[in-house]
């Protein structure tokens, strides 16, 4: 399996680091509101930062390792997941339509990701992160030829 693009890590550390500074935030705020004749000044906040350590520098790395893809013949495969494990295959007659999508997080670090539309309504959305544009854009093409050949 092919791992993601370097830059899909510092993505997913950058998203951990806003929910991280929502939670410091909040612990600051339980500190300023809170009676501090009981609790030691700081604790709340030092409780919460093993959590901060974890979302920023641990969990990302974990969660960006544990994904991969292998791009076949007549199917895309995909595995991703730290706890549950997901291997999907999607394949390829099934796919109705293709997108690459980029917000501007993935733009500063250079990657996207491609949307694949399949026939069904369970599981219809399949999306892989993390890509450099120009992989994303040629397995874009290739999809699209196999999907010309098949329906032609």
């Amino acid at each position: 399996m092919k791992p993601l693009e370097a830059g899909q890590l510092w993505v997913m550390r950058v998203r951990a680091a806003l929910v991280a500074l929502v939670l410091l935030v909040a612990a600051t705020a339980a500190e300023i509101i809170l009676e501090h004749d009981r609790l030691p000044d700081g604790l709340i906040v030092a409780a919460v930062l093993p959590v901060v350590v974890w979302l920023v520098l641990i969990a990302p790395r974990r969660r960006w390792r544990a994904w991969g893809y292998r791009a076949g013949d007549t199917d895309l495969e995909l595995a991703h997941g730290v706890w549950t494990q997901v291997r999907t295959l999607v394949p390829l007659d099934r796919v109705q339509h293709i997108d690459i999508s980029q917000g501007p997080l993935e733009r500063m670090f250079g990657v996207c990701r491609l949307v694949l539309h399949t026939a069904g309504t369970a599981h219809s959305l399949v999306l892989l992160p993390g890509l450099a544009r120009d992989t994303a854009e040629r397995m874009r093409d290739e999809i699209r030829a196999r999907i010309g050949e098949e329906r032609a």
